[in-house]
């Protein structure tokens, strides 16, 4: 069966194959040849060979219908996991004749959904036809694919013609980002390490470097930050407004890619990443991510494509994560002694280990995380 299976394939796919009614045609035609030459009655010569006629214009169509189609993909804009990708076609037609009754199906990877199936009514002569499906997506990842398969066993339906064509395809889905109302880990960071004094004596101090824009004096405004040279170019006070001063280097969300996952915590640590970077992205911070693989990755797509892509145990590019301070995810307790002054960690709770191996450093405020556990109300709890 296997055998049979493959010949069909290959018939199908350069040149055809007979449809269920294309093979009994052939035995009845096969019959009344058979009967002709036993009892030499040219009315069955006729039937025989008028069927044996409708059977090489049947097999001859379906293929000649094929051969000026073109396929254009359109790119495919990137998602949420959970959300459905638009996915587009256009069938150019170059041909001076209408072609019909055609069967599209699009051959989808595995992991994203089974091969999708679209028929095609008409396309009319020298023109576009552009077809448009919804494919619901589950995990996150980037997904591509490159073949698209047009059937057709037009116009009489008893051959069948299938031929492959080239159209590269690449869809991007984003891991789920949850909506944290608040994020202790990020809240607190850097605050023990800043002095307040200091801070308010840089910015008296600051002349140069420090200042963004200059803007109209209002009442209230401390006169130490009017912009002499300007007041006086302006004809009124202009005071200067100075960049917001933070506590320390950027924010890293470093993700430890390159250690041992459980499957399950592995895609919640990339979900947490995601949800982080948001949070402190929509409260004005600068955050970068970090990972074995890529290094450091700045800029809101690049980070996101970035976790779709990313896997656990992937190779190491970039072995050691920078030495100023971060926000740690990992799986492996070992590597929390190891973080550089002012950083924070996430753990994620490993089964397999016992728990007297389960290290709370005192000196990094951290959480850890039980995977059965609903991640965002974990996310927003006070550190340990």
């Amino acid at each position: 069966m296997e055998i049979i299976r493959r010949i069909t394939n290959w018939l199908e796919t350069h040149a055809c194959t007979p449809a269920y009614s294309g093979w009994v045609l052939i035995g009845i035609a096969i019959c009344f040849l058979g009967a002709g030459i036993n009892t030499m009655a040219g009315w069955l010569y006729v039937i025989s060979g008028v069927s044996f006629a409708l059977l090489g214009v049947a097999a001859i169509l379906p293929p000649r219908s094929l051969v000026r189609l073109n396929i254009k993909r359109l790119p495919i804009q990137p998602v949420t996991a959970g959300d459905d990708l638009t996915v587009e076609l256009e069938i150019l037609n170059q041909t001076n004749r209408p072609v019909t009754l055609l069967q599209l199906q699009d051959i989808l990877p595995f992991i994203l959904g089974k091969p999708v199936q679209k028929p095609i009514d008409t396309i009319p002569t020298n023109s576009n036809y552009r077809l448009l499906y919804h494919q619901p997506t589950q995990r996150r990842g980037i997904y591509r694919w490159h073949t698209v398969e047009l059937r057709t066993g037009a116009p009489l339906g008893l051959f069948w013609c299938r031929r492959l064509r080239h159209a590269a395809a690449t869809a991007i889905v984003y891991p789920t980002v949850l909506p944290l109302t608040t994020c202790p880990l990020i809240d607190e960071i850097g605050k023990e390490n800043i002095n307040r004094g200091d801070l308010r004596g840089k910015l008296q101090t600051a002349t140069q470097g420090l200042t963004r824009s200059l803007r109209p004096y209002r009442i209230g405004d401390p006169i130490r930050l009017i912009h002499w040279r300007s007041s006086a170019r302006y004809g009124e006070f202009r005071l200067r407004e100075l960049e917001m001063v933070t506590g320390g280097q950027e924010m890293i969300l470093a993700l430890d890619t390159a250690g041992k996952w459980e499957e399950e915590c592995f895609e919640q640590a990339v979900i947490a990443v995601a949800s982080l970077y948001y949070y402190a992205h929509c409260h004005s911070m600068q955050v970068q991510l970090w990972t074995a693989m890529t290094g450091l990755v700045k800029g809101e797509c690049l980070v996101l494509e970035t976790l779709a892509a990313t896997t656990a145990g992937e190779d190491a590019t970039s072995l050691h994560p920078p030495s100023y301070p971060l926000i740690w995810l990992t799986q492996n307790p070992l590597t929390l002694s190891s973080l550089p002054n002012g950083s924070r960690w996430v753990l994620w709770h490993n089964v397999s280990l016992p728990d007297e191996q389960v290290i709370v450093n005192i000196d990094f405020p951290g959480i850890v995380l039980d995977s059965q556990q609903p991640l965002q109300a974990q996310l927003q709890k006070t550190m340990s």
